[in-house]
């Protein structure tokens, strides 16, 4: 099974260091969830950009810093884009007072969550989630 996970700028300039090891991380949290990672873009955005995507194509009209959609034809591949919207993240490293980079990483495998089959919708999934996020991000070299 090929593995492509690819990155790209939409309507923003944004460099994400570190893209061979994320690579490997995404890989390895699908590998370990037992799927296989497939096709996945990870299109860094603008607010206004991913606030278009979210009126569109889920009806919201809220500011998001994340919007994925799975786009798996097998049932054991993980494939999908995850839009990131880069001035929502950078504005809640702030908030939450950690590092962008931290709440970057954070932000892209609450993405590959979602592509694996979870979800946030209630208190519970939420939670669930999250314990799974600072689990994946104890294996980020």
């Amino acid at each position: 099974m090929s593995k492509s996970i690819h990155f790209f700028n939409e309507d923003i300039k944004y460099t994400l260091r570190g893209k061979s090891n994320i690579r490997k991380w995404i890989i390895a949290t699908a590998t370990e969830e037992n799927f296989n990672a497939g096709e996945i873009c990870i299109i860094f955005c603008s607010d206004q950009y991913l606030a278009k995507i979210n009126r569109k194509y889920l009806k919201h009209r809220t500011l998001t810093d994340i919007i994925t959609f799975p786009l798996m034809e097998v049932d054991t591949v993980i494939s999908g884009d995850i839009f990131i919207s880069v001035p929502r993240v950078r504005e809640n490293a702030i908030k939450f007072g950690v590092r962008m980079e931290d709440e970057l990483h954070r932000v892209i495998i609450h993405g590959v969550l979602h592509l694996l089959g979870y979800r946030d919708a209630s208190k519970p999934e939420k939670a669930g989630m999250r314990l799974k996020e600072n689990y994946y991000l104890e294996r980020l070299d």
